[in-house]
């Protein structure tokens, strides 16, 4: 299959490496030039909980320059769906699929908006921890599980299809009914860890480790399960304080990507993750305190940055 990974950061080069190593023809697109000019010229090297490789592979600047291709992967970061979609648009033929892929709520929606409903599917991954080494090196952590859905709809044959095409690659893969299901489960785990360890400047272990941190932490997810609950969307969840310790013990060495642009003075999708919360919890009529809190000091951090207004 020929695919286009548009937005090759971290995550995007997990992606990248593993489905080019599984033999499909794949394009990394990103904006960074001195990362585009290096996987040109040595390929991309993924280090980490999948070994160590170096993949051959297409690579630019500009989405056009790959052609029309078979599966779009939509994964940068929330704020930049709208233009990555845009540029999708030279590559997005009548039969191509798009899978959009970002943390928070709103990314498949902005793709969607741009690319037509029909055309977007959704994905959710969790455990990874990927950061970038370098100009066409990146490091995973872990690759726990990629959740699969419709954005409207049940399961669908091109979905499975999707999905055999990523556990081509090595991954496991699971495919949902539920969109809303999905991405909450992800959701409550992003907020409870990456404003925290945004604020901090701690790894996901760390901020487990130190009590008052983690009562931070958790209370952001415990926050984002009853936002959920109240909205009525279905979660395999009893116990969310246990679930998301179970999360985070599979990957104490990573830093959550906001923590990660703050380290690289870039502004995060604070807004997207844990600012969705509160959000959708004034809706509902229920209170957020921990992510209020913590949202309001991530941007005040940003603000002296100098990368946010």
């Amino acid at each position: 299959m020929k695919i286009a990974i548009v937005g090759c950061g971290a995550m995007g080069c997990v992606y990248a490496a593993l489905l080019g190593n599984a033999g499909h023809e794949v394009w990394a697109i990103d904006t960074w030039k001195e990362h585009i000019a290096a996987i040109r010229k040595n390929g991309l090297r993924l280090e980490g909980a999948s070994g160590d490789r170096t993949v051959s592979m297409g690579a630019s600047t500009k989405a056009a320059d790959a052609g029309v291709c078979d599966l779009v992967i939509i994964a940068t970061k929330a704020m930049h769906v709208e233009p990555a979609a845009e540029a999708a648009r030279a590559i997005v033929g009548p039969q191509t699929m798009v899978l959009s892929i970002q943390n928070g709520l709103g990314g498949p929606d902005t793709a969607a908006a741009v690319l037509g409903r029909e055309k977007v599917m959704v994905g959710v991954v969790g455990g990874f921890g990927a950061s970038m080494r370098g100009p066409g090196h990146a490091h995973h952590n872990g690759w726990e599980l990629v959740r699969l859905g419709e954005l409207s709809g049940p399961i669908t044959p091109r979905l499975e299809q999707v999905a055999e095409v990523w556990r081509s690659g090595g991954f496991r893969v699971k495919c949902f009914d539920d969109i809303d299901q999905l991405v909450w489960e992800k959701l409550i785990c992003n907020v409870t860890f990456s404003g925290t360890c945004a604020v901090t400047e701690r790894t996901i272990g760390e901020v487990m480790a130190d009590p008052d941190t983690w009562k931070i932490a958790s209370g952001c997810g415990v926050e984002a399960y009853r936002v959920a609950r109240a909205k009525g969307v279905r979660l395999d969840i009893e116990d969310p304080v246990r679930y998301i310790r179970e999360f985070g013990e599979k990957i104490p060495n990573a830093r959550p990507s906001m923590l990660l642009d703050h380290m690289a003075g870039r502004m995060s999708e604070i807004d997207a993750i844990n600012g969705s919360i509160p959000r959708v919890g004034t809706q509902l009529g229920i209170p957020t305190p921990y992510n209020d809190v913590v949202c309001a000091l991530v941007r005040a951090k940003e603000r002296r940055m100098g990368v946010r207004k």
